[in-house]
């Protein structure tokens, strides 16, 4: 049934909670795990143990949340965090987001490099632009138009790169005997300026065991997909059918054939947040308690995304729809996650189990036995849909554990996952080639 290749997968932490907003409120959590650098470490741990190729920490600067019900998404710092992590752990990656937007290169090229030399060469960088007005506010500046910001995301990766390649790769003698610590003719800054923004240099840390971090993407539209094909080596998608899989995955590998790169250096993993228990039912009551607060918010946009024209009511909640709202219900064309709701809707479901489906979450959910997520993610991979998948798992505490003892062994006995890790970098655990400095086909083409 397989071709020989096997899935990469990468682990969604975020708050010390769990991706869904009542995790916190969960039996068995602790509600202090916010700040708890102990907790995130532990699910680090957990996610090495199945062999994850890498951790993956997204930012939002300007995160908001009804904190009267609801917790915060993001960790407190990513970089603190993956830190704190790096000393705890010695294969998993470390990929943290960084924004373009309201970072100059050389804070990134020093956090990111720092941390790749502490972890032995398992860092990346998830390099996106930032868009967002209330996240600019906290910086007392104004969103730029959308060309000025991609403008100054391709500048401040290639400086970046630039500086991580200042320091040379021999150019630490450290010889103890002549007394010869460096060779600073090996040690050059890189003068380099942009429209927005530049750096002289250089950066002060030797290469780690792979070199420097490594690139990744998690942008959409014509501008992301040309940054994600010219640096990336790893893209965090988010899509909802195989379909619209295929077609993002291939589109990026396009855009990297642009560039003179080769198409499989280029990564792409598709989201899935799965809801496991010993039955259908069991999982759909796990996701229907952790949505005990918040399902009632969200009738407004069900009934959105069903097109229905009236309200839903919340004392229908535990009730399917009536025969007279399906009959009137439709997807909406503005929303791709709204086939499958009117699909789950067809089957009966109540309303309130309807939610419990997934169906207003932001990747594919698959609800029931750990082979509904193993059958899932073979499905998506052998369709040629992505090379791997991040996963974003419920309740951290006891939902990383549940997926390593019972998915990973699934997906390793249909020979879709690897038994152990093959390398110590996150290169390795990628297939992602050396680089050391600007990538020569990169800085050629951009002349």
């Amino acid at each position: 049934m397989t071709t020989g290749k096997q899935m990469i997968l990468g682990m969604h932490l975020g708050n010390g909670y769990g991706s869904q907003t009542s995790a916190w409120r969960a039996p068995g959590v602790d509600p202090a795990n916010y700040t708890s650098f102990d907790a995130q470490v532990r699910y680090a741990q957990a996610a090495e143990r199945g062999k994850f190729a890498f951790l993956f920490l997204p930012d939002f600067l300007g995160e908001q949340a009804d904190l009267t019900r609801e917790s915060l998404m993001i960790t407190l710092e990513p970089m603190m965090t993956l830190a704190a992590i790096a000393r705890e752990t010695k294969r998993i990656g470390l990929v943290a987001t960084g924004s373009t937007t309201f970072n100059e290169p050389f804070n990134i090229a020093r956090q990111f490099k720092a941390l790749d030399v502490m972890s032995h060469g398992r860092a990346g960088w998830n390099a996106v632009t930032t868009s967002d007005p209330v996240a600019a506010a906290n910086y007392g500046q104004a969103i730029a138009p959308r060309p000025q910001r991609y403008q100054r995301a391709h500048e401040t990766i290639q400086i970046t790169q630039a500086l991580w390649g200042s320091w040379g790769r021999d150019a630490w003698v450290k010889n103890t005997t002549t007394g010869y610590f460096a060779d600073p003719a090996k040690i050059q800054p890189i003068n380099l300026q942009g429209e927005y923004v530049a750096s002289r240099g250089p950066l002060s840390i030797p290469p780690s065991e792979q070199g420097q971090p490594v690139i990744f993407s998690a942008g959409g539209g014509a501008n992301g997909m040309e940054l994600a094909g010219r640096y990336a080596s790893g893209v965090i998608g988010a899509v909802f059918t195989i379909e619209d899989a295929r077609h993002q995955r291939e589109a990026l590998r396009e855009a990297a054939r642009r560039t003179g790169r080769d198409p499989d250096e280029v990564k792409f993993f598709a989201g899935v947040m799965p809801a496991i228990g010993a039955t259908k039912r069991e999982a759909l009551d796990r996701r229907v308690a952790l949505g005990e607060l918040t399902a009632p918010a969200r009738l407004p946009y069900l009934g959105a995304m069903l097109n229905l024209s009236a309200p839903l009511n919340v004392s229908q909640l535990d009730e399917p729809l009536t025969p007279a709202q399906l009959a009137a219900a439709s997807p909406s064309p503005f929303d791709p996650r709204s086939v499958r709701a009117l699909e789950v809707a067809r089957e009966g479901w109540t309303i309130r189990d309807i939610l419990a489906h997934g169906v207003i979450d932001y990747h594919p959910t698959p609800i029931g036995t750990a082979s509904v997520t193993a059958d899932h993610m073979q499905e998506w991979f052998e369709a040629g849909a992505c090379d791997g998948f991040w996963v974003s798992i419920d309740i951290n505490e006891d939902g990383i554990d549940t997926f390593v003892d019972e998915v990973v062994p699934l997906l390793q006995e249909r020979g879709l996952y690897h038994e152990d890790y093959e390398g110590t970098t996150l290169r390795d655990h990628l297939g992602a080639p050396a680089q050391y400095g600007l990538d020569d086909r990169i800085a050629a083409s951009a002349e």
